[in-house]
């Protein structure tokens, strides 16, 4: 008989490259919600432009602007836009001034129930943070308004970590240290009782995710178990550990005075772990920087350890499936070769698939994982 892996041991281990190269993701993000966009750099045929372009009115994607503009302009005239950032998709992201000082402008363009709901808290965490400042920087709120879910915050200055979901190359050593401290800051901090809430119902999203085939029996019972050691533990009650909930390297900036965190949409209090199990989960080809977010991740002990096995097999499972709905989007409409494309190069719709593979393949090492920690229980 073979010796059951620790979970330890289980987690980090150095995976192969793809015979085709670095896995590539399609960008989920091009630039940083509240900060500068870095570099221009190119990804897919697109290009994250600089600041300093010029605001084109023309076309549907001009009205939108329009829209956009009268919006934040309700409720910050002072809002001067110099260049759309984000013009497509379910919101639209502006840079400009307020006064002397660079501002940045968000606004909803899909009003659906749970995109309202998350912009709202956004709003309700931007505005907490006047009174209670979190041991990290982030963007001052200027001006926002949750009925028409827009927002004017500072545009600080910082270059990101990654422009992509998951990125193409893993963060240098000293990007690693800068991120990991940030966030062992946040996760340390204690805001005062019923500011914040709890953004996930682990046993409401685990059935979720087994009545949607994502999970197995095995899997439910093994997380239950592991909620079920959590909740009668010492270290396992009270309100959790306070998190940022989505720590991509996209929501990163890196300025001379410090990491400053943005997009707090999902901030909360979640089992100790979550953050850090979402960056790990993005950095596949990085073994050295998950073992050294698994290691932190678990110094506490068998609670710590099994809090964030369980966030890992979540996150890693939303990541399924969205990359699945990515891939599904890209087979009903595959986008032609850029102008700039190589022959040979893969496609979006072939990387995402790629991605696919490797996030099943991390989620039955996560699974391994679990099933060691149970036997520990």
């Amino acid at each position: 008989m073979h010796p059951t892996p620790s979970p330890v041991s289980a987690l980090p281990r150095p995976r192969p490259r793809h015979p085709y190269g670095t896995v590539r993701t399609e960008p989920m993000r091009m630039s940083p919600e509240f900060g500068g966009p870095g570099r221009p750099r190119r990804a897919h045929g697109l290009v994250v432009p600089p600041a300093g372009g010029r605001l084109d009115l023309s076309g549907p994607q001009g009205a939108r602007l329009r829209t956009a503009i009268a919006s934040v302009h309700r409720i910050c005239p002072e809002f001067q836009p110099v260049q759309a950032m984000r013009r497509g998709g379910r919101s639209v992201l502006l840079i400009g001034s307020v006064g002397r000082g660079p501002a940045v402008a968000k606004c909803l363009l899909e009003h659906t129930p749970a995109r309202v709901e998350r912009f709202r808290h956004e709003i309700a965490v931007y505005r907490t943070f006047v009174r209670n400042r979190p041991p990290v920087r982030v963007p001052r709120l200027i001006a926002a308004d949750p009925e028409s879910c827009t927002l004017v915050a500072e545009r600080t200055p910082g270059r990101p970590v990654a422009l992509q979901r998951h990125p193409l190359e893993p963060p240098s050593p000293s990007d690693l240290r800068a991120v990991l401290g940030a966030v062992c800051r946040v996760n340390s901090w204690q805001p005062p009782a019923g500011l914040f809430e709890a953004p996930i119902d682990y046993g409401l999203q685990i059935a979720r995710y087994h009545e949607l085939g994502l999970l197995t029996d095995r899997d439910v019972s093994d997380l239950r178990k592991l909620l079920h050691g959590l909740a009668r533990g010492a270290r396992g009650g009270g309100r959790g550990q306070f998190c940022h909930g989505e720590v991509l390297l996209t929501n990163v900036l890196l300025s001379p005075a410090g990491p400053v965190l943005v997009d707090w949409e999902h901030a909360g209090w979640y089992l100790p772990g979550y953050d850090l199990a979402t960056l790990w989960s993005v950095l596949g080809d990085s073994p050295l920087a998950r073992r050294q977010i698994s290691q932190l991740a678990q110094a506490a002990g068998r609670d710590a350890r099994d809090a964030f096995l369980v966030n890992l097999m979540l996150v890693l499972t939303r990541e399924i499936r969205a990359c699945e709905t990515a891939v599904q989007r890209a087979m009903r409409d595959p986008s032609p070769p850029g102008p700039g494309d190589r022959p040979g190069q893969m496609t979006s719709g072939e990387e995402q698939r790629l991605l696919l593979r490797r996030l099943h393949d991390d989620c039955a090492m996560a699974r391994r994982a679990v099933r060691a920690a149970v036997g520990t229980r």
